[in-house]
């Protein structure tokens, strides 16, 4: 799979761009001449719809009132934003602490009816027990040397959880055996964190398989991801946080969860392997 945050971004990016190019064609201007009612450099219109340069929304305005479009700058301007906000780094995203990035994703786990999640470094969040989930964040606030939540961030965490037991929502989980083999906050919270997935991976409405470690795989490891409905993916990746609304970028995800779910084990299989790990922890 490309770089997500750069396709991802990058696509928005040229759609954006090719509908300036389609409003200044319907007005018949060439790129000069719209440059010239915008009293811009026609470098810098060329630049636009070449999506070499991302326009604000002062540009999209001057640009949709040069061609007699002004009814469709307010949407361009909120495609605009939807891009800008599509990778967001995490020093941007967490400057205010880490208890808020927690309260800003409920409104989705609460909407959302169908989850599917992969996760090759840790256990999701949503199975996560309190000692792994304090330890998970107490490691990223002393990495990222950001405002110091971390208690406040955990209970928001926990909290969320409830949306396992509401409703009548289904969730696939999708876990790399690394995963069950190393992690946050030493022996006993890996222990907890072990026994907690074989409780709540029982639930009718939880799915839980484990990728095994094998020398001959199909599909190699990738970065975490959460499908939401059919609607929404999130990445988390090292640098930032990419959220991905293109259908054809969403379906490329649902592929991957199916090619690695044909991969995984459940049932008692997982089980076993979860029985395993924790064995070898002693």
């Amino acid at each position: 799979m490309s770089d997500p945050a750069s396709s991802s971004v990058q696509q928005a990016r040229r759609d954006l761009a090719d509908r300036l190019g389609e409003i200044r064609r319907e007005a018949g201007l060439s790129g000069r001449e719209l440059a010239d009612r915008c009293g811009w450099h026609p470098s810098k219109s060329s630049r636009i719809e070449n999506a070499r340069t991302l326009p604000s929304p002062g540009d999209l305005l001057a640009w949709c009132r040069a061609a007699g479009a002004d009814d469709r700058a307010p949407d361009l301007i909120a495609s605009l934003r939807a891009v800008d906000g599509m990778f967001v780094e995490w020093r941007r995203m967490e400057k205010d602490g880490l208890k808020r990035v927690q309260e800003a994703v409920l409104p989705r786990y609460e909407r959302t009816r169908r989850f599917r999640a992969y996760s090759s470094w840790l256990v999701p969040g949503l199975l996560q027990t309190r000692a792994y989930t304090a330890s998970v964040l107490r490691a990223v606030q002393q990495r990222r040397a950001i405002v110091d939540d971390v208690d406040a961030a955990v209970d928001v965490r926990m909290e969320r959880q409830r949306v396992l037991h509401e409703g009548d929502r289904r969730f696939a989980f999708l876990v790399e055996e690394s995963v069950l083999r190393s992690g946050p906050g030493g022996r006993d919270v890996q222990h907890e964190q072990l026994a907690h997935l074989l409780t709540v991976g029982a639930l009718p409405n939880v799915s839980l398989g484990i990728v095994p470690m094998s020398p001959d795989r199909v599909r190699m490891p990738v970065e975490g991801f959460w499908i939401y409905d059919a609607a929404q993916v999130n990445v988390e990746l090292v640098s930032g946080y990419l959220t991905i609304s293109q259908p054809s970028e969403i379906a490329l995800y649902v592929q991957a969860f199916g090619e690695l779910a044909e991969q995984a084990v459940h049932g008692e299989q997982a089980r076993a392997l979860i029985g395993a790990a924790a064995e070898l922890l002693g």
